[in-house]
């Protein structure tokens, strides 16, 4: 795995030891990072958070490419301590990173997830066993606390043969995009929600 663009471009990740993650592919990321450029034009000054960080690839991604801050969530330690890794492969970024060691849930209902503002784009790439209800649930948790700004994104990873979760009221899927085993659902507040 390489960072794709931006000011650590080309660099290799450091990754995970074993198979307790399952690293959003390049290909996905490239993808990702596509339609969300296509949303924001650039990175700078974003607030960027990764719920299900991992090995950090996607918050790195997110840093080199200049955002203001990024959050990245990760509960096992060892892989919290790849992702830190990962972050310093950005040399003199634009930005700055922070790495919570919590669960996703946990970080959510917590003063930590507010006290920098809202966040442009919240990323999520759970376990693909992660149930539809927990999906739901976390969603509800963002909207509740008011974590996303009103034009922000979230996207979800998940299965692409899976069955399809459910966004909250106030929320809607604006669209998917397929890779391979994995598809990322982009949504948001909806239109009628919006100022």
């Amino acid at each position: 795995m390489r960072i794709i663009a931006g000011s650590a471009k080309g660099k290799t990740l450091i990754s995970p030891p074993d198979l307790r993650t399952r690293p959003t592919s390049d290909r996905a990321r490239e993808g990702l990072f596509s339609s969300l450029v296509s949303e924001f034009s650039s990175f700078a000054g974003i607030h960027f958070l990764d719920l299900f960080a991992g090995s950090g690839a996607v918050g790195v991604e997110a840093l080199s490419r200049g955002a203001a801050l990024v959050h990245a969530v990760e509960s096992d330690r060892d892989m919290g301590n790849v992702t830190i890794g990962n972050f310093k492969l950005v040399k003199a970024p634009l930005g700055r990173f922070q790495v919570f060691h919590t669960t996703s849930a946990k970080f959510l209902d917590s003063a930590l997830a507010s006290e920098s503002g809202k966040y442009d784009i919240i990323f999520m790439d759970p376990p693909y066993e992660l149930s539809n209800e927990d999906i739901f649930e976390l969603l509800e948790a963002i909207r509740g606390h008011d974590l996303l700004q009103p034009h922000g994104i979230i996207a979800v990873e998940r299965k692409s043969k899976g069955s399809p979760f459910l966004w909250p009221a106030g929320m809607a899927e604006f669209k998917v995009r397929s890779y391979g085993p994995g598809s990322i659902f982009y949504g948001g507040y909806s239109a009628s929600v919006l100022p």
